[in-house]
C-alpha cells in the first residue's frame, strides 16, 4: 500500500536527489513532528450509544451530526423521515421508544447543526425540503413534528446541507435538480419559499460542498467529476478542473493553506487523494493512489493541527496525515484500524474535546451491523497534566463572525476566535448565549420570538442563576419566585400532556425536566 510522505519514500527521493548531485552518501530523513505518535482511543461499551436503528440509506453522507451538547442521527423508519436527538452524554442502551425529530414525508438524507446555536439545526430529504428545528436544551421527550423553518424551493429530493462558517443563520443547500440555493433565515416567516441565490454551473448532481476559512469561497465537486471554485456569495464561478487522471468524489478546502484536497478514484478505479492549487486546477499537485476497495473516501481536516484524517465508507481504519505548504505537501502519520466498518463519521467541534486528555479530535463513528456509534478520540501522548498551548491554538468560537444582512452586503470576515484553555474564556456561558439570543430576536418580530424556546429557556437559565447569586437583589428575587410558583403548578413535562411524554429514567432527567418545562408551556400559552 502506497502513502505519500513514507518515511521510505522518503529516503528513496533523498537517494536520488543525491545521485543526481554526484554524492555517495545516503542517509534517512526523518521528520520532526509534534503529531507522529497520535493514537485513536475507542469508548468502551458503556461510553458508547447502543441499540440506534442506523438509517440503511445509500446515500455517501456522514448521517450524524454533533455538537458539545448534542449528538443527532438519522434513523430508519417506516414513511416519513426522522432522525434522533440525544444528549452527548447520555450514554449506553438507547430507549426504543425515544422522541424523534420527524417532520418529513420523505427519508431525511443529511443533517447539520448550526455552528452558533447549538439548540438548532437543519435537515434535508427526498420530500424536496430543507427543515430548521428548534431542540429544547433538556433534549427531546417528545416528537417534534413542527419545523421552525421550512424551505420550499428545490424541485427534486435535497441531499446535501451547509452551514455559513461565519455569517449567522446563512444556509446552503443542494438537490438533484442540479441547483445550490442560499436562504437567510433571518425573516419572519415560517415558511420560506424564495432563496437569496440559485447558483446553476454544475451539469449534474453536487456530491459535496466545502467553504474556505471566511466563508468567501465555496468549492464543490459534482457526478461529472469535477472541482469547481466559485465565490459564495454571487455564486460566480472562478475555476474549475478538467482532470482526466482524477474523477474527484468528495473535496474539501484546506483552511489557509490555499490548497484544496479531493478524495475519488483513479483512471483504473483505485481510491485516491488529489491535492490541488486553489489558484490553478488545471493539475493536480499530487495525487496518491490508497488502495483498491469501493467504498467513498470521506476527507476530514483539522486546520489547527493541520492533520488530514481519511475514513472510507465501510472501511474500519481511519489513516491520518500532516499537511505542509512545501513538498512533498503531505506527510503520512499513521493509521487506526478497528474490526467494525463505519458507515459514517460525526466529528466533535473542538469546543467539545477533553483538553485536560491532550484529545485533538473526536470522531463517532456509526456501525451498522451493531446498531452502534462509537465515539473515537485521537490523542496525543503526553505526560503532563497540565493544558498543552501548542496542542490548542486559538480556534473557531460559537459567535458568528456577521450577521446574514452585513455577509449579503458584500462583507467577508474570518471567525471569532476562542481560546479552549479551561477558564480562560466558557464556549457556551449563559450570558453569551443571551446575547445572541438576544441579537437573533431583536432581528425578527415578536410573534416570531416567543415561538422559540430554545432562546427564551435560555434566559431564564440566566434569571435563575443571577437570582441564586445576588439574593439581596430584591428585583431578581421577585421574578425568580414568580417563575418558580408558575413552574410549581405544572407537571414534569416537556410542555405537553404528561401522558404523551417518554417516562425519564435517571434522577437528572426528572430535575431537568422539572426545571425547564414550564418556560417552554408559558410561552405557547401567550402564542
Amino acid at each position: 500500500m502506497h502513502y505519500a510522505g513514507s518515511s521510505s519514500e522518503t529516503a528513496v527521493r533523498l537517494s536520488e536527489g543525491s545521485a543526481q548531485q554526484g554524492t555517495m552518501t545516503w542517509r534517512p530523513q526523518y521528520r520532526s513532528s509534534k503529531f507522529r505518535h497520535v493514537f485513536g482511543k475507542a469508548a468502551t461499551k458503556e461510553n458508547c450509544f447502543d441499540g440506534v436503528p442506523i438509517t440503511r440509506s445509500v446515500q455517501d453522507n456522514s448521517f450524524c451530526a454533533i455538537n458539545p451538547r448534542f449528538l443527532a442521527v438519522i434513523t430508519e423508519c417506516a414513511g416519513g423521515g426522522a432522525f434522533l436527538v440525544l444528549s452527548v452524554h447520555h450514554t449506553g442502551k438507547v430507549d426504543p421508544q425515544q422522541p424523534r425529530v420527524s417532520g418529513h414525508r420523505g427519508n431525511v438524507l443529511d443533517i447539520k447543526w448550526n455552528p452558533f446555536n447549538d439548540c438548532c439545526i437543519a435537515s434535508c430529504s427526498e420530500d424536496a425540503t430543507v427543515k430548521v428545528w428548534e431542540i429544547p436544551p433538556h433534549g427531546v421527550y417528545k416528537n417534534i413534528t413542527v419545523p421552525w423553518k421550512e424551505l420550499q424551493g428545490h424541485s427534486r429530493r435535497v441531499g446535501l446541507i451547509e452551514w455559513h462558517p461565519t455569517a449567522n443563520n446563512i444556509l446552503f443547500s443542494t438537490a438533484y435538480d442540479y441547483q445550490i440555493m442560499i436562504w437567510n433565515l433571518d425573516c419572519p416567516e415560517p415558511v420560506i419559499k424564495n432563496p437569496v441565490r440559485t447558483i446553476s454551473h454544475h451539469p449534474d448532481v453536487v456530491l459535496s460542498m466545502s467553504f474556505n476559512t471566511d466563508g468567501s469561497l465555496l468549492a464543490t465537486t459534482c457526478k461529472d467529476r469535477k472541482v469547481r471554485l466559485m465565490e459564495s456569495r454571487s455564486g460566480t464561478l472562478l475555476r474549475e478542473s478538467n482532470c482526466k487522471t482524477h474523477r474527484a468524489n468528495k473535496v474539501l478546502i484546506l483552511g489557509n493553506t490555499k490548497m484544496l484536497l479531493t478524495s475519488g478514484t483513479s483512471r483504473y478505479n483505485d481510491r485516491q487523494i488529489a491535492l490541488w492549487d486553489q489558484d490553478d486546477l488545471s493539475a493536480p499537485l499530487l495525487e496518491d493512489n490508497l488502495d483498491g476497495s469501493s467504498g467513498v473516501i470521506f476527507p476530514f481536516y483539522d486546520p489547527d493541527t493541520h492533520m488530514l484524517y481519511l475514513a472510507g465508507k465501510g472501511d474500519g481504519n481511519i489513516r491520518y496525515y500532516e499537511i505542509s505548504t512545501e513538498k512533498p505537501y503531505i506527510h503520512f502519520l499513521t493509521e487506526y484500524r478497528s474490526q467494525l466498518p463505519q458507515k459514517g463519521l460525526g466529528v466533535m467541534p473542538k469546543r467539545g474535546l477533553d483538553v485536560s486528555s491532550c484529545e485533538i479530535f473526536r470522531f463517532y463513528k456509526l456501525v451498522t451491523i451493531k446498531s452502534l456509534i462509537e465515539p473515537l478520540s485521537m490523542i496525543v501522548p503526553r505526560r503532563s497534566e497540565s493544558y498543552q498551548e501548542d496542542l490548542y491554538p486559538m480556534t473557531a468560537g460559537n459567535r458568528p463572525a456577521l450577521t446574514a444582512e452585513e455577509w449579503l452586503g458584500g462583507m467577508d470576515k474570518g471567525p471569532l476566535l476562542m481560546s479552549l484553555k479551561p477558564g480562560s474564556q466558557i464556549a457556551e456561558s449563559f450570558s453569551d448565549m443571551k446575547a445572541v439570543g438576544n441579537s437573533l430576536e431583536n432581528s425578527l418580530d415578536t410573534r416570531r420570538s416567543q415561538g422559540r424556546p430554545c432562546m427564551l429557556q435560555l434566559a431564564y437559565i440566566q434569571d435563575q442563576l443571577e437570582a441564586k447569586e445576588s439574593k439581596e437583589d430584591s428585583s431578581c428575587k421577585e421574578d425568580s419566585s414568580h417563575t418558580v410558583d408558575d413552574r410549581i403548578q405544572t407537571p414534569v413535562t416537556n410542555g405537553e400532556d404528561a401522558t404523551l411524554c417518554s417516562p425519564p429514567r435517571t434522577e437528572n432527567e426528572v430535575l431537568d425536566g422539572f426545571a425547564f418545562s414550564h418556560p417552554h408551556t408559558h410561552t405557547q400559552r401567550q402564542t
